[in-house]
């Protein structure tokens, strides 16, 4: 299999749509508990003004990616009655048969093989929104271009990690930080 890096010089000077993760997480590492919620991450008592960080992030977005359980929770826990990524197309990885709902595929295709074709098209930024198994495909694959991480002032002390066995190691390179209401905002590139 050819790595990212292969086929970025196979495709010369040609301009690859930026791959983003944007995830929060606990203080120790986790963005579920045990039992795969995140109803903490709504927790957060306001001590001073929230800024928006999602919505300045969510505007140079088009497509996004995740896994079953990531639509699954989204679709059914935290917004039901409105699909939040309105406007945008999202590809869901599974292996389950569901039929395509508008700007919804549901997709069996390797994620490797789904960004490369994505990258080919036009467009904006791709978003891997979630879960910690996609994650770590990206992390594996070496996929993801920048990554933006909220550090939630909560231990959970068990749940899901968001890096969990992950290689190859990689550097990065810091380009922001942020804090306010004891959230700490990180915004890193690979170098």
């Amino acid at each position: 299999m050819k790595t990212r890096l292969n086929r970025v010089k196979e495709r010369g000077n040609a301009k690859l749509r930026k791959v983003s993760l944007f995830i929060a997480q606990s203080l120790d590492g986790y963005i579920a508990d045990k039992n795969g919620s995140v109803d903490w991450l709504g927790s957060q008592v306001a001590e001073q003004p929230m800024p928006d960080v999602y919505s300045e992030f969510i505007q140079a977005v088009d497509t996004v990616i995740m896994g079953y359980k990531t639509y699954e929770q989204v679709s059914t826990q935290l917004s039901p009655d409105n699909w939040p990524y309105s406007g945008m197309k999202t590809y869901v990885l599974t292996h389950r048969k569901i039929k395509a709902r508008p700007e919804i595929s549901f997709v069996k295709e390797a994620l490797p093989e789904l960004i490369e074709r994505l990258q080919q098209q036009a467009g904006k930024k791709i978003w891997l929104c979630g879960g910690a198994n996609l994650v770590k495909q990206a992390l594996q694959s070496n996929l993801i271009d920048e990554y933006y991480l909220s550090i939630m002032p909560i231990v959970l002390g068990d749940g899901i990690r968001l890096f969990d066995q992950v290689a190859p190691s990689q550097k990065l390179k810091l380009l922001q930080t942020k804090t306010y209401n004891g959230i700490v905002d990180l915004h890193y590139v690979k170098c």
